[in-house]
């Protein structure tokens, strides 16, 4: 029976090749499914044997440790750089999409906390 290892959705298409390649290069039986025509499945990496399955977690494991501090040390030299993105830099980029979630959050927190102060 097929065992669910890695789900794709919202995955960066890089970290997701790479864990194609590391299954690969490890000898691991695997297959992948797809979001489909609508995008509401569940676009994943599955082992087909589940024997498989505790030596793929482990090197998945160990990858996404080895990714998470890689991706950590990129940011830290983007910062010492200057160049990292900043709260400004999503302003600029995308006002509207900034403005509406800013504008979202304040009335959750308003809604939130109103009935605390009518009192």
């Amino acid at each position: 029976m097929a065992t669910l290892l890695f789900r794709l959705r919202h995955v960066p298409d890089d970290e997701a090749d790479d864990v194609r390649a590391l299954l690969e290069e490890n000898g691991i039986d695997f297959y992948e499914t797809t979001p489909g025509n609508w995008g509401i499945s569940m676009p994943a990496l599955w082992l087909r044997d589940d024997a498989q399955h505790a030596r793929a977690l482990t090197l998945l494991t160990d990858y996404q440790q080895e990714r998470t501090r890689r991706m950590r040390e990129e940011y830290q030299e983007q910062r010492r750089q200057g160049a990292a993105p900043t709260l400004f830099d999503s302003f600029r980029s995308q006002p509207g999409r900034f403005l509406f979630y800013t504008g979202l959050s304040a009335g959750i927190l308003y809604l939130s906390t109103s009935s605390f102060f009518s009192f």
